[in-house]
């Protein structure tokens, strides 16, 4: 039960902390993991590159729930979303399989609900990724959930906060699979998962497709075979209202429209997480060699 109070506190300890948007000032969010604020610096970066606006940056605000709420009173302008996330968690939906489908559903309901839209998709898709150490994998001959749900009885479990709690989270997986594990999943920090589950404190972490640590600690992601994950495309979230005010934020959110793929992703992710590397020179180095920025 304290665990559900802290993002109540948050949000109270967020919202008066970050003033409205002005006509001259363009606040970017991000949610409180690398892969977001990375997002979230690409757009800061791209904004100050092609404009005359200035930019703050309001990132690590927590999760999905905190930053909807942010950006719905007007606190921050813009945030790296997924739709997946969107779709279940934010609009309490079922999602398809359809990428495009899943897209333009959230961002009809965006607008009509909430005054927000969707910009173009930057290009990957970063879904939950069930993790497992690859020397078990190969050692167990497994390579999808169906067959870990098997094992999962004598493994013990990871996930971040957020994971147990939405709805396209823990309970659905764990019921499509029939997964019990030796004991109550641990609740950690997105950020420690991975380092747990090499140093063996668990056996199975629920991580991103996209972490850049998956590859560097030899780890193995099992292939959700029953397909019960949603497309998560990440896109830029907006409030209309800025775009009316700047309509020359539309051309910067088309000229990041797939610019970035899967494998990219994970590269800058690593960088930051695995080389410990600077975020903005890691973003400058990345947006340079696709010719968006000098």
């Amino acid at each position: 039960m304290k665990i559900l109070c802290v993002p109540v506190l948050v949000v109270v300890l967020l919202l008066p902390s970050c003033s409205p948007s002005h006509s001259g000032r363009i606040v970017v969010g991000s949610k409180n993991f690398t892969e977001s604020f990375l997002l979230g610096e690409i757009v800061a970066q791209m904004i100050e590159a092609r404009t005359h606006l200035k930019v703050d940056r309001r990132f690590y605000l927590a999760g999905t729930y905190i930053c909807q709420q942010a950006i719905l009173a007007g606190r921050i302008d813009i945030y790296p979303e997924y739709t997946g996330t969107a779709l279940t968690a934010i609009l309490k939906q079922n999602a398809s399989s359809d990428k495009q489908e899943v897209y333009q559903q959230v961002k009809n309901e965006y607008e009509r609900r909430f005054g927000l839209t969707l910009g173009p998709a930057f290009g990957f898709n970063d879904t939950f990724a069930m993790e497992i150490r690859g020397e078990d994998a190969r050692r167990l001959n497994i390579k999808t959930l169906s067959q870990a749900a098997a094992l999962a009885p004598q493994w013990r479990a990871g996930f971040g906060y957020e994971f147990m709690e939405r709805p396209d989270g823990y309970r659905g997986l764990a019921a499509t699979y029939g997964l019990h594990f030796a004991e109550p999943p641990r609740i950690m920090d997105l950020g420690l998962l991975a380092r747990a589950l090499k140093d063996r404190q668990i056996d199975l972490a629920g991580g991103n497709t996209t972490d850049g640590l998956i590859p560097a600690l030899g780890l193995f992601v099992l292939e959700d075979d029953r397909h019960y994950f949603p497309p998560y495309e990440a896109v830029p979230v907006i409030r209309q209202q800025t775009l009316q005010q700047h309509p020359e934020l539309a051309q910067i959110f088309a000229q990041l429209s797939k610019t970035i793929s899967d494998e990219e992703m994970q590269s800058l992710n690593y960088a930051v997480d695995g080389q410990h590397r600077d975020a903005k020179e890691v973003i400058h180095e990345f947006l340079k060699g696709k010719k968006l920025v000098q």
